[in-house]
């Protein structure tokens, strides 16, 4: 899931307002468009009536979710769909580290934090997520480390999951090519009249896109999901 902001009138004024987007791959492991809504902002209440509209429509079976933690998300997953795990976006945790590091350091910093994605296992990946945070104080980089300390776990969830999922499904680059065909074709109009001439818009896109080779490729190999199930004698 991710929130794409657009500028659009609101109330006699124009305002940066959220459209959210969630996407999944269904039960023959082919990506698909779930749905999309328009919210002032990415708070909780906007999350949680997002997520809530799907399940009528027959959503089912969540068996994780990967955002960037944006405000209200994490909690409205809990709420919604309490049986789906969470997994915080790699790359949206690298840039939050990285943004209290120098300049001069984010390359080093960069790359010990990829380090921690790379181990075999989750227990290889905590330690090395601690040994980093313990290089950052060291190079007096204590803001950098406390974000480390306080997110890594988040960003492990995938582990849950069969090793050949791992690299698709600890980010949210399978959603990245869907935000940057909307904010490409949005940016050309600049400001919306209304929410409904924004939404028709991005679905048109979105459609456009889950029509081409972006949902037509098989994405995960689900059997390996159920297998896994199976073996844990769930």
């Amino acid at each position: 899931m991710d929130g794409i902001y657009l500028r659009r009138s609101w109330g006699g004024s124009y305002e940066n307002v959220s459209v959210m987007v969630a996407i999944g791959v269904n039960d023959d492991g082919y990506r698909e468009v779930i749905g999309a809504a328009e919210g002032f902002t990415e708070s909780s209440e906007c999350w949680r009536e997002f997520l809530s509209w799907p399940r009528p429509r027959g959503l089912r079976g969540v068996r994780m979710f990967t955002g960037d933690k944006a405000a209200g998300m994490v909690g409205s997953i809990a709420e919604v769909f309490p049986g789906a795990a969470y997994q915080r976006c790699a790359v949206h945790f690298y840039r939050n580290v990285l943004a209290r590091a120098p300049r001069s350091k984010r390359p080093r910093v960069a790359a010990m934090l990829k380090a921690i994605h790379a181990m075999e296992s989750r227990e290889a990946a905590e330690a090395k997520a601690l040994a980093v945070a313990g290089e950052l104080e060291s190079l007096r980089l204590k803001e950098a480390a406390k974000v480390v300390r306080e997110g890594f776990a988040e960003t492990l969830t995938y582990t849950r999951f069969p090793r050949e999922h791992w690299r698709r499904i600890r980010t949210n680059n399978a959603i990245e090519r869907l935000n940057r065909e909307i904010r490409r074709r949005t940016r050309v109009v600049g400001t919306f009249p209304d929410g409904r001439s924004a939404l028709m818009l991005v679905t048109a896109r979105l459609k456009y896109v889950a029509e081409s080779e972006w949902g037509s490729r098989r994405y995960l190999d689900v059997t390996l999901l159920e297998e896994a199930h199976r073996e844990a004698g769930l």
